[in-house]
């Protein structure tokens, strides 16, 4: 008679109870403590509401005590649950910090210590733990707890967690998102496109969806109460092929493209060049944060030769921050003599003249508080930045049209 094999025992399961704090601390201080002398026992001074542990808390400083039996002799302090919660379990600590330097801190701690009946529980908002006792009031006001009329306390909550820790036999590694390319890569093979712009003596091929879907004005012209669903061809005026391309990538990718390599497919452009057309292209087409981008790449490249008409491109499209920057740039002693001498200056004394009077507030200002901006670097960390060619008078016209 055969023997039937035998199945092979299970590995045994198991299970892991693990119970621990989640601990937050909050910093309360109290200035003006004399004043608040009198108030009253039973009235107290409440820091702002703090979270640990998934519950709000708060710290409640009584300056003349908790207990009218006490006379006002003592201070009482207690932190108090502040949200909605039944049976929290918590330990606390509360510090007095000394403000002489030398440590001596007066701590109230539960946490470095043995507890006979485990951590504290409240029941219910409201529900507090503390001191009524804290401090006498006569040693406070004579120690060195108390500096300048100001005390300080920190306060340390940590919430008692339970959770369950089971084996764990398998880990799925989560690539990341690669959305971005995957649409550039139907962008560049032109699968499904249906819209050809024609830019200059360049085509550029697109999807509609694609572009409405990123675009506000681009889903108004194809998907609009007035757009053309079945539009083919596009003709773009005032905006140079290798701006529209930068634009039309970012839209599929969500980056900014490579401004180097797009700049070196023009003669005479420079980075700084490419990113103030395509700043003024991302506006046009609604394109917020190829925008904010941008901006964000002119701050760092300004330099006394860019940072004129970088202001009044900033200016021309409401780029606040990016004004701001070039206007704190320009302002510093060792950069105004150059600035001045640039050609973009000019072109700025011509076209926004309001501008030289937010200059020459702005110059004030750095006079008046030296350290406002970092003189000897500019607001943006460019220093040492090899210098970059402004927008050519060309390029300007260009971009006064967009």
């Amino acid at each position: 008679m055969a023997i039937p094999p035998q199945t092979p025992p299970q590995p045994p399961s198991w299970s892991r109870s693990v119970t621990e704090t989640v601990r937050g601390s909050h910093q309360f201080t109290v200035r003006g403590f004399s004043l608040a002398k009198g108030m009253g026992p039973g009235r107290y001074l409440a820091s702002d509401i703090f979270a640990v542990g998934g519950y709000h808390w708060a710290v409640y400083l009584y300056p003349d005590g908790k207990n009218p039996e006490d006379n006002a002799n003592y201070v009482s302090v207690f932190v108090a649950l502040a949200s909605d919660g039944a049976d929290v379990r918590a330990l606390f600590e509360l510090t007095l910090l000394d403000q002489s330097g030398r440590a001596r801190h007066k701590v109230h701690s539960h946490f470095d210590r043995a507890l006979q009946a485990g951590p504290y529980t409240l029941k219910y908002r409201g529900s507090m733990w503390g001191y009524k006792r804290f401090y006498r009031r006569s040693l406070l006001e004579t120690s060195d707890f108390l500096k300048n009329d100001c005390l300080v306390m920190n306060c340390t909550v940590g919430v008692v967690k339970n959770r369950i820790e089971t084996p764990k036999n398998i880990q799925i590694h989560v690539p990341p998102s690669d959305m971005g390319r995957c649409f550039k890569e139907l962008l560049s093979l032109g699968i499904g496109c249906d819209i050809t712009f024609e830019v200059g003596d360049e085509k550029v091929r697109a999807h509609k969806w694609i572009l409405a879907a990123r675009s506000p004005v681009f889903k108004a012209q194809f998907f609009g109460p007035i757009g053309k669903p079945d539009l083919r061809r596009v003709v773009v005026e005032d905006v140079e092929p290798v701006v529209f391309k930068a634009m039309v990538n970012f839209i599929y990718a969500d980056e900014l493209p490579s401004i180097h390599e797009l700049a070196g497919s023009v003669l005479m452009w420079t980075s700084t060049v490419v990113v103030q057309h395509l700043l003024a292209a991302a506006d046009r087409y609604g394109l917020d944060r190829l925008r904010i981008l941008c901006e964000a790449k002119l701050c760092d490249e300004l330099t006394p030769e860019t940072v004129a008409t970088t202001l009044a491109l900033a200016e021309q499209h409401h780029c606040a921050e990016l004004k701001s920057s070039c206007l704190k740039f320009a302002a510093v002693r060792e950069n105004l003599g150059a600035v001045m001498e640039t050609e973009g200056f000019n072109y700025l004394e011509e076209t926004c003249p309001s501008l030289l009077s937010d200059l020459l507030a702005t110059v004030a200002v750095v006079d008046d508080d030296p350290a406002s901006v970092n003189r000897k670097r500019g607001v943006c960390g460019n220093e040492g930045a090899a210098p970059v060619e402004s927008v050519e008078a060309s390029e300007r016209r260009t971009r006064r049209r967009v």
